[in-house]
């Protein structure tokens, strides 16, 4: 009873995962993302090693697709699972033959989108649709497309909760959002995203401090 996008940005240096569902608490459960190699959103049946373990072997090198096919493999209850990842080259999604109905997902080259117990299949094609002609920052895109599946109908049961995690160079407040519970999840997702982005604005206009390091050059240096 979930729908949830992956995805990328177009210089390949953050990723995100946004996601919705009809229980409470998704940002607990589904949601997995490295800021140096990629995202995992793990849904229907869950299975949190999926993300969990596949995030990790994403830092250790593996690509996306070897990672979550060799997981998969070994999951005794994967035609029960449906989860779908990136990472600065590839995609990946699986959808579980047991899956409720409607069940599937869709593949582009920079994000991906699956769901399970949804109205039907315009939830996730409008979902894509919005992410590809939108512009900005990687946490606006996935929010519009979240907003896309949700006014399409998106989980067929109704929705509770929501959430955002990206990332990216430069952490921000923005990046990391949960509604756990509420009768309207994706609009009180964005009521405090728009919250947070304030407050990230108002910090680095107030905050002296210069910035941290580059995340993708540390991972590379210490990797050779």
């Amino acid at each position: 009873m979930t729908f949830s996008i992956v995805a990328r940005d177009r210089e390949g240096r953050a990723f995100g995962v946004a996601s919705c569902t009809g229980v409470v608490g998704v940002g607990a459960l589904v949601p997995f993302v490295s800021q140096a190699r990629g995202a995992i959103a793990t849904q229907a049946w869950v299975n949190v090693n999926l993300g969990a373990v596949g995030i990790e072997l994403l830092r250790t090198g593996l690509g996306i697709r070897s990672a979550l096919t060799s997981l998969l493999t070994e999951d005794r209850g994967r035609d029960f699972r449906q989860v779908i990842g990136i990472d600065a080259t590839s995609t990946f999604a699986w959808t579980g033959q047991k899956c409720d109905a409607w069940a599937g997902h869709r593949e582009r080259s920079e994000c991906v989108v699956a769901g399970n117990i949804l109205v039907g299949p315009k939830v996730l094609d409008v979902m894509v649709e919005r992410f590809e002609h939108a512009a900005g920052p990687l946490e606006h895109r996935l929010l519009g497309a979240l907003e896309a599946g949700y006014a399409a109908g998106g989980d067929k049961r109704g929705h509770m909760s929501a959430c955002l995690l990206v990332g990216a160079p430069q952490t921000k407040t923005a990046h990391n959002l949960r509604v756990d519970h509420h009768p309207e999840p994706v609009r009180e997702l964005q009521r405090v995203f728009t919250e947070a982005e304030a407050a990230d604005r108002a910090d680095a206009e107030a905050t002296p401090v210069p910035g941290g390091f580059d995340v993708y050059r540390l991972v590379e240096r210490l990797s050779q």
